[in-house]
C-alpha cells in the first residue's frame, strides 16, 4: 500500500475513535441531569401513637408507662392479662403502700356519655373503679388504702372498641385520728370504769352529791357535749326489803331522777336510757343497814 494511502486510512482512523470517545465520554460530561420532581416522591409521614398513660404520681412514688389498664366499651371489667410495663408499676405500688400504710389511693374511673350502664352502681365510671381495685387487691395490695369515684365524660382515647386507661389514681396520706379523739375515749373509759352512782335513802331519792360525784356529773356533760351519738344509761337498784315488783318500779324511779338531774344539767334527756335491776343485783349485803344503803343505789355510764 502506498504511502499516501495509509495516510488517508490513519486519518479516517482517527477521526473514527475521536468521534466515537466523544460521544461516549465527552458529551455525559455537558449533560444535566433532570431534577428530580420532589412532590412526587411518596414519603413516610409517622402518625402519632395513640396511648394513655398509666401514672402513678405521689409523694414518694412517680411511675410512667405508655400502656395502660383496658376496657372494652360499655364493660366494667379490666382487659386481662394487663401488660408487663402495667404489672411493673402495680408492684411498685404495692411496695410503696406496704412501706406507707397512711397513704390512700382515689381510683377515679371514667366513662363516656355515650356508654351504657349494666352494672349495680351508679355509673359505670364507678364500677371501673372499683373493678381497678379489685384488681389491685388480687394482687395483695390492702383495699381499705383505696377509695374508689366515677365520671362520666363525652370523650376518651379508644383504640378500635377498647378504652385506654379510662382512670386516674390520687395520693393523700390518711390523717391521723385528732389528738381529741383520744381525749374522748380516755374519757369514756374514765366514766365507765368508775361510774356515777347516785345513793338514796329507803324509799326517797336526792340531789345531794359530794365534790367527787359532781366532778363525773360534769364529766359525763362535757363528753356528751362533744360526742353527739352518745347515749347514758342509768340503771336504778333497790334493797330487797318489800316484794320484789314494788322494788323493780322503785328501781326505775331513781333512774328516771337521775336521768331529770342530768337533764337540769343540760344533758338532752332524750339521749338518756333508763331502766331497773331491782334487788336483782345486790353489791352490798341486804342483811346489814350498810349494805342495804350500797344496793339503794343507781348506776350511771355511757353506752
Amino acid at each position: 500500500m502506498s504511502k499516501k494511502a495509509l495516510y488517508l486510512l490513519g486519518i479516517a482512523i482517527t477521526i473514527i475513535l475521536g468521534t466515537f470517545l466523544y460521544v461516549n465520554f465527552c458529551c455525559n460530561c455537558t449533560m444535566k441531569t433532570p431534577a428530580v420532581d420532589t412532590e412526587k416522591v411518596p414519603v413516610a409521614v409517622a402518625q402519632d401513637a395513640i396511648f394513655v398513660p398509666f401514672i402513678l404520681n405521689g409523694s414518694g412514688i412517680d411511675y410512667h408507662t405508655n400502656d395502660n389498664i383496658k376496657f372494652l366499651k360499655n364493660s366494667f371489667a379490666v382487659v386481662l392479662p394487663v401488660s408487663d410495663s402495667v404489672s411493673i408499676g402495680v408492684e411498685n405500688l404495692k411496695t410503696f403502700l406496704i412501706a406507707n400504710p397512711k397513704q390512700k389511693v382515689t381510683i377515679t374511673g371514667y366513662a363516656t356519655s355515650d356508654e351504657k350502664n349494666t352494672t349495680t352502681y351508679e355509673n359505670l365510671g364507678l364500677a371501673r373503679a372499683n373493678d381497678i381495685k379489685k384488681f389491685f387487691v388480687s394482687k395483695g395490695l390492702s383495699a381499705s388504702q383505696f377509695e374508689t369515684k366515677g365520671t362520666i365524660i363525652d370523650k376518651w382515647k379508644t383504640s378500635s372498641d377498647t378504652l385506654l386507661g379510662p382512670a386516674e389514681y390520687t395520693f393523700e396520706v390518711l390523717e391521723a385520728a385528732p389528738a381529741v379523739t383520744d381525749e374522748w375515749v380516755i374519757l369514756k373509759d374514765k366514766i365507765n370504769g368508775d361510774p356515777l352512782i347516785l345513793h338514796f335513802s329507803t324509799n326517797k331519792s336526792s340531789n345531794n352529791l359530794s365534790d367527787a360525784e359532781k366532778q363525773k356529773v360534769a364529766d359525763l356533760v362535757k363528753y356528751m357535749e362533744h360526742v353527739k351519738e352518745a347515749v347514758i344509761l342509768a340503771v336504778g337498784h333497790s334493797d330487797n326489803v318489800g316484794n320484789r315488783d314494788s322494788n323493780v318500779a322503785l328501781g326505775q324511779k331513781r333512774a328516771e331522777f337521775s336521768k331529770n338531774y342530768l337533764s337540769k344539767k343540760g344533758i338532752d334527756g332524750s339521749r338518756i336510757t333508763t331502766e331497773s335491776k331491782g334487788p336483782d343485783e345486790p353489791i352490798g349485803e341486804n342483811t346489814t343497814p350498810e349494805g342495804k344503803a350500797d344496793n339503794r343505789r343507781t348506776v350511771i355510764t355511757i353506752k
